[in-house]
């Protein structure tokens, strides 16, 4: 099996990351968004998680299969992170869980109701592994990111549409917006997460801590 990369491209194979206790599956659906839905698995029980169930349930539910699914994350309020929602949801029974700022709006899109609310410090499990909440206002008011602290490993991030390899998400010209944004990423992943922590975003190709840490005076100077 070749290494994992990251690298998913729409209609193309998913990515496989095996870890000692959880497996992390990626794919990505939408030719025009490109999005990235990751597929947690404890190695232990076999319970699985789905982090944004963005699109495409005819991709997604085979790739779930038989092992059913606990729960669906949802990042953040925005149309392209939740449009299989109701479908993988009525498919499995999963619980939804999103961040309480923009858990109404989710449900208001989707028709789903939210489970359960989170905010920093809460942790989401997934069989015997558990994610650690951190609540990163700006790109949305609820954006959520996960962390999977690998006892056998480097941390593993899964960021939504918060940071980016390159930067953070967008804000749309809004610079109290940008302002909370560069300052939550920096002081709550960059702040207390290591280098080799490896995220994995919304959109696109992944990378490390350490890879994009040299920029982050950049990305505030340059406002986006």
């Amino acid at each position: 099996m070749s290494a994992y990369t990251g690298d998913v491209a729409v209609g193309g194979a998913p990515a496989v990351r095996t870890l000692e206790h959880l497996t992390i599956t990626k794919v990505a659906v939408d030719e025009k968004m490109a999005n990235n839905c990751y597929l947690l698995r404890c190695a232990a029980t076999g319970e699985q998680l789905l982090v944004d169930a963005a699109d495409a349930s005819a991709t997604l539910l085979p790739l779930i299969g038989d092992a059913g699914l606990t729960a669906v994350v949802t990042t953040h309020q925005h149309w392209d992170h939740h449009r299989a929602l109701a479908d993988v949801v009525a498919a499995t029974g999963a619980a939804v869980i999103s961040g309480e700022p923009d858990a109404a709006a989710i449900t208001e899109q989707t028709g789903v109701p939210v489970t359960r609310t989170v905010g920093d410090g809460d942790v989401v499990r997934v069989g015997a592994c558990e994610l650690e909440v951190t609540a990163i206002a700006g790109h949305t008011p609820g954006s959520v990111a996960l962390t999977y602290r690998d006892p056998s490993g480097h941390p593993h991030l899964f960021t939504g549409d918060t940071l980016f390899p390159g930067g953070v998400g967008a804000t749309f010209g809004d610079a109290d917006a940008f302002a909370q944004l560069i300052g939550d990423v920096e002081t709550k992943i960059f702040g207390t997460l290591p280098d080799d922590t490896w995220f994995y975003p919304g959109h696109g190709g992944d990378s490390t801590l350490g890879e994009q840490r040299p920029h982050l005076a950049e990305w505030r100077e340059r406002g986006w």
